[in-house]
C-alpha cells in the first residue's frame, strides 16, 4: 500500500518579479548575476542534508556554498557570506519561490546591500536552468557515483567537488 504525505503549503512572505527572466547572456561580468538554489543529498540509509550553492554565472563558478538542514538559517548562513562580494544596485540574484527565500530577514538582506533580487516563476525550474544544471552536473559527476555512509564523507565530496568544477570543469554556458 503506498503512503502519501500532506505537504502544507506556505505561504511566501515576500516575492520578487522574474527580473531575469531566462536571459542568460555569455557576456555578464563577475557577480553581476548570481544564481541560488538549494538539493537535497540522501546519505546512511534515511538521512539527507541539503546543499545550498551560489553561482557567479558571469564567471561560472561556486562562489559559495552551504550543506546543512533545510531551513532558513541553511539560506541565512550562505548568503551573509557574499556581503562583500556583491556590487551594491548592480548585482542580482535569482532563486526560486522556496520557502527559504521569501522571509523578512532575506528581503532584508537584499534591500540592506542593494541587490536586485528576482525570482522565478512557480513550477518553471527553466527560469533558472544554469544553476539547476550545475546540481545536474555535480550529482552525474560526483554524488551517483558512490554511496555515502557519512555526513563527513558527502561533505568532503561536496567541497572537493566544487574547487574541481571552479578551477578545472569544462562547461559552456
Amino acid at each position: 500500500m503506498l503512503t502519501y504525505h500532506n505537504y502544507k503549503p506556505h505561504t511566501s512572505q515576500h516575492v520578487a518579479e522574474n527580473v531575469l527572466n531566462r536571459e542568460f547572456q555569455s557576456d555578464y561580468k563577475a557577480m553581476k548575476v548570481l544564481l541560488t538554489n538549494i538539493a537535497e543529498f540522501k546519505y546512511v540509509t534515511n538521512s539527507k542534508t541539503y546543499l545550498i550553492a551560489i553561482l557567479d554565472y558571469g564567471d561560472n563558478k561556486i562562489v559559495v556554498f552551504k550543506l546543512s538542514h533545510n531551513n532558513n538559517a541553511l539560506v541565512s548562513n550562505t548568503v551573509i557570506q557574499i556581503k562583500d562580494l556583491i556590487m551594491p544596485t548592480k548585482t542580482l540574484l535569482h532563486s526560486d519561490r522556496g520557502f527559504q527565500y521569501t522571509p523578512h530577514f532575506f528581503k532584508k538582506f537584499v534591500e540592506d546591500h542593494q541587490i536586485t533580487q528576482s525570482m522565478s516563476r512557480v513550477g518553471k525550474c527553466i527560469d533558472n536552468g544554469p544553476m539547476e544544471n550545475f546540481y545536474g552536473i555535480i550529482k552525474e559527476e560526483m554524488y551517483q557515483l558512490k554511496t555515502y555512509e557519512t555526513f563527513k564523507g558527502l561533505k568532503n565530496d561536496v567541497k572537493q567537488y566544487i574547487e574541481f568544477y571552479n578551477t578545472k570543469h569544462v562547461t559552456l554556458k
